[in-house]
Parts: C-alpha cells; sequence; structure tokens
C-alpha cells in the first residue's frame, strides 16, 4: 500500500479534528465540539440520536452530572477516499463524578469506539457527517482513594483551565 503526500495531510487534517472534538468535550467547550461537525451532521450516541444542535444540547446536560472527563483516543484507522473519510477511533472515556448527598465519588469508564463519515466540502475542511458510537464495555468504580493534590494545577471546565492560558 502507498500513500501519497495529500493522503497524509489529509489523514492529519481528520486526526486533528477528532483530538480537537475530545478537547471541546472535556472542557465543555461547545463551540469547539461544534466547529468538528457540518451544520447537517448526524450524530448517534446512543441515548442521543440527532442533530449537531441536539447534541450539544444533550452534552451539556449529560456531562453536567460529572465533575471531569477525559477522553482518551487511542488506535486510528482512516480510509480517505478523495473528499470522504471512514474512520474507526478506539476510545476510553473516563467520568468523575465527586461525592455529593448520599452518593460516593464513582467513576464511570466507557471503552468506545468512534465509526464516523468526515467530509471535506467547500471549505476545503475535514468536518464529521456522520457519527456512531459503538460502546464496547462500561463500568462503574467507586473511588475508594485519591492522590493528594495539594499545590497541583487542576484542570477545569471552561475558560479558567490552564490551556486557554497561552
Amino acid at each position: 500500500m502507498t500513500i501519497n503526500t495529500d493522503e497524509l495531510v489529509a489523514r492529519e487534517e481528520i486526526r486533528d479534528v477528532l483530538f480537537r472534538y475530545t478537547r471541546g468535550i472535556d472542557r465543555l467547550d461547545l463551540d469547539l465540539v461544534r466547529s468538528c461537525y457540518h451544520a447537517d451532521a448526524h450524530d448517534d450516541h446512543g441515548a442521543f440520536r440527532g442533530d449537531v444542535d441536539g447534541f450539544l444540547d444533550w452534552v451539556r446536560d449529560a456531562l453536567s452530572y460529572f465533575d471531569s472527563t477525559m477522553h482518551f483516543i487511542g488506535n486510528q484507522l482512516i480510509d480517505v477516499e478523495g473528499d470522504v473519510a471512514h474512520t474507526e477511533s478506539y476510545c476510553i472515556a473516563y467520568h468523575r463524578r465527586e461525592p455529593r448527598d448520599s452518593e460516593v465519588s464513582h467513576d464511570l469508564v466507557t471503552a468506545l469506539r468512534y465509526v464516523d463519515r468526515l467530509e471535506r466540502r467547500a471549505d476545503r475542511r475535514w468536518k464529521i457527517a456522520d457519527r456512531v458510537c459503538v460502546f464496547d464495555w462500561s463500568r462503574r468504580d467507586p473511588v475508594v482513594d485519591q492522590w493528594a493534590m495539594d499545590g497541583a494545577v487542576r484542570g477545569r471546565r471552561g475558560p479558567d483551565d490552564p490551556v486557554w492560558h497561552r
């Protein structure tokens, strides 16, 4: 298999979209998440199926339950055919809920794959046109001990996170 320079560039641009998506999700930067989708895109997250605006509303509500999240993308297969690409990206998603009310602190850990069709349209930018999240397994773990993080810079959602201060 020979890959030409145009395909290598396309693959890197596609990876950038997928990495920006996870950053947007974890920082709850919904404008960044929106920028990863075409306006007429469809998203199927199982509990949500629909358009981008509906997806962003759902994300805002669903992730407000958790205090922090981290989506880690691992293996990626990218098949570029002109201005259309089909991808499969493995992801482990960590969702932390701190203790409140009668609930103990826990992590929801999910193994999933993003199965995407991305398109490069008139603006020549790759964006997600269709996404299906394939859930392979999940588990809920109680947080039984935590590393003392006194003095450590902590990640935050929104503009208080250090990534915003370049």
